[in-house]
């Protein structure tokens, strides 16, 4: 059995060999990656179930659909991101060609969350393969079931001299990042997120963090309450609360709050049943541990339970619930929840929302509930967020064309289509140049004088370019 060093070091011994650079080996692999998806899609079920009692309807939605949609997305679409992009010039550069050239960066390591466990592993890798890298995915040990699912499928489906999977837990990992990667793409919690930073530092590597944080869900002036309500009970509740764009809290008027807490428990009702424990569509929490974490923190809130709190340890069950009269700086509000618990704070004016969503740290969505377009465009130009979206919640990170991604404590770099193919590329500035306009050339040769600075200068600026474009 190999090492994990032995791995990376086969990895980079055919990156080298060129074997990936070409637009054909990338467009099969990518095909297979599709293939396996496609292929394999009731063993994904099970393991998805078997991991988080995932749903079907949420599974093939959050975890097959939308690599598949990133795949069609990639495949029809790398080729021309291949392609030189030629930039303007000057005089001085008139005869030269001058352009970026997107270029692989080598061998990156792919390390995915739980909550996810395949769309945080692949989503990526589809990026890493697109511009031309060798990749290693560590798939998280919490997510078992599809940790092992992963490691039987990609050596199956994709170029084992190329692509890896490495298993594990923490002590596993912190091994794995001792090796020199080209580029690191971490998806998890912040803690974590240090640590990697921290290998990383070692070899000089290049980091995108996928982080989390408290994702505010505003709601102000007129709005249809019923609707808001549906879709931020599908946003907040859908995969039993465990999505780092999941909506963490809600800010509204007390005026507002009132007639939301009905809607939500009508939405409830709908979506759950009046026996939310006893419905297939509603996950369970990952682990006793993450259970455990929870309940503590319901426990220790000084918020009112209004709607659910039920738990069942053994099933790893919590209700989706909602608190009302929740303080600023409740326990509940310290951290990312991360789970099926709502707390609903009050602010009465919009300065005051905008105000307390900027005193906390820039989250990795923003979502605005309003039928007032202006209340939508200040909340936009005046707040700072990962992602933005208006009277919906995670619908925003569905579309390839968007890029994914945080800001601040929330993450750093972003991907999904063209912009997973970025992450993993070099942009390699590049001018070719031949031996004409010697003389011009001459200008920056010594002996050096005033009349030649002021030619060189001419030559070099930006208006010098009109003419020549």
């Amino acid at each position: 059995m190999e090492t994990q060093s032995q791995v990376v070091d086969r990895l980079r011994s055919a990156f080298r060999s060129g074997i990936t650079i070409p637009e054909e080996f990338r467009r099969a692999q990518l095909t297979r990656l599709m293939s396996m998806m496609k292929d394999n899609e009731e063993l994904i079920l099970k393991a998805l179930h078997k991991d988080l009692a995932k749903p079907k309807f949420e599974t093939i939605l959050s975890e097959i659909e939308i690599v598949v949609n990133d795949l069609h997305y990639a495949i029809n679409n790398f080729s021309s991101w291949m392609q030189p992009e030629y930039v303007g010039k000057n005089l001085a550069t008139k005869l030269d060609t001058c352009f970026v050239r997107r270029e692989p960066l080598g061998v990156v390591l792919i390390i995915g969350a739980w909550n996810y466990p395949l769309q945080l592993l692949i989503l990526p890798m589809i990026g890493a393969i697109a511009a031309g890298n060798c990749a290693i995915i560590k798939p998280s040990e919490v997510s078992a079931a599809t940790d092992s699912l992963v490691a039987e499928l990609i050596p199956k489906y994709l170029s084992k001299d190329c692509y890896a999977v490495v298993r594990g837990g923490a002590e596993e990992t912190k091994a794995l990042l001792k090796n020199r990667f080209d580029h690191i793409f971490y998806t998890g919690s912040q803690n974590v997120a240090r640590s990697i930073l921290q290998a990383a530092s070692v070899h000089l590597t290049p980091v995108t963090l996928e982080l989390g944080g408290k994702c505010p869900c505003f709601i102000y002036g007129r709005v249809n309450v019923v609707a808001a309500a549906r879709r931020l009970v599908w946003a907040k509740y859908f995969n039993a609360g465990q999505s780092c764009v999941a909506p963490d809290y809600v800010l509204c008027s007390a005026a507002t709050r009132d007639a939301l807490l009905p809607a939500l428990r009508q939405a409830l009702e709908e979506f759950y049943g009046k026996e939310p424990q006893t419905c297939p569509d509603l996950s369970r929490i990952a682990t006793p541990r993450h259970w455990t974490r929870l309940m503590d923190l319901l426990g220790r809130s000084s918020g009112k339970v209004v709607v659910g709190g039920e738990s069942n340890e053994e099933d790893k069950y919590i209700a989706p619930t909602v608190l009302v009269d929740v303080a600023e700086d409740d326990v509940l509000m310290q951290e990312e929840i991360f789970g099926p618990i709502l707390p609903i704070l009050t602010v009465e004016s919009l300065e005051e929302g905008i105000e307390f969503i900027n005193r906390k740290e820039k989250a990795l969505a923003l979502y605005v509930f309003s039928d007032e377009s202006s209340v939508v465009k200040t909340v936009l130009e005046k707040t700072s967020s990962g992602g933005f979206c208006s009277n919906d919640g995670i619908v925003h990170m569905t579309l390839p064309s968007l890029p994914f991604g945080g800001v601040g404590a929330s993450g750093w770099g972003s991907y999904h289509g063209r912009w997973s193919f970025e992450t993993f590329s070099h942009r390699r500035g590049c001018m070719l140049r031949g031996w004409a306009l010697e003389r011009l050339n001459g200008l920056r040769y010594p002996p050096y004088s005033e009349d030649k600075l002021s030619w060189l200068r001419w030559t070099t600026s930006p208006t010098s370019s009109c003419s020549l474009m």
